[in-house]
């Protein structure tokens, strides 16, 4: 079955979630910077998830650029990762609320290592279906970096619950340095 539907259904819910995200961002209760200083830690954990999920977009797309066709069986784990993406404005909202609290930062980090889950079983998925030797199955042959952030996700996790809750923040968003810029590989790949 063609892939363009996949990605536009994708594309639509990625920007509904950025557009609840920005939503819950509310402005500070007054107008001048130290108005904003109280309100300082919402804009950054908003940022964090905005980013978040810019960086799934632009992987996915990456990722669907790589293939040439999609079964049932991606399209079950694209809705896996799809209702992994639309937690996010829930859980940024109760960590905005509670950034220090334990239960609200572990549920963000748990719906990061779900939605980075969810990303690697749709990598996997997509070499089922596309072939070991094809462009997707040749990138998660030697695929560390998603390995290497799943690895992470859980040492954010126990982090927060052993040491500090913002820590599952923290560590989740200097992760983000290591997916902004995607995959060269995912770049260079030309479809026959």
């Amino acid at each position: 079955m063609p892939k363009n539907r996949i990605e536009a259904f994708t594309d639509a819910v990625i920007a509904i979630v950025m557009t609840l995200l920005v939503l819950e961002l509310h402005e500070p209760n007054g107008d001048t910077f130290f108005a904003f200083e109280g309100k300082a830690h919402q804009f950054i954990i908003y940022l964090v998830s905005f980013i978040s999920l810019a960086i799934y977009w632009n992987n996915h797309h990456h990722l669907f650029h790589m293939i040439k066709k999609v079964d049932g069986l991606v399209l079950w784990i694209n809705n896996l990762l799809i209702l992994m993406l639309t937690l996010f404005p829930y859980v940024t909202v109760w960590v905005t609320d509670y950034p220090t609290s334990l239960a609200p930062q572990i549920f963000y980090g748990l719906v990061i290592l779900g939605t980075d889950i969810s990303y690697y079983l749709l990598g996997l998925s997509l070499v089922r279906c596309n072939g070991k030797d094809s462009a997707v199955g040749k990138l998660f042959r030697h695929y560390t970096k998603i390995r290497v952030t799943i690895a992470l996700n859980v040492v954010a996790l126990l982090a927060g619950w052993l040491i500090h809750p913002v820590l599952v923040i923290v560590i989740n968003g200097i992760m983000l340095i290591m997916w902004f810029i995607p995959e060269k590989k995912l770049e260079k790949v030309t479809l026959d």
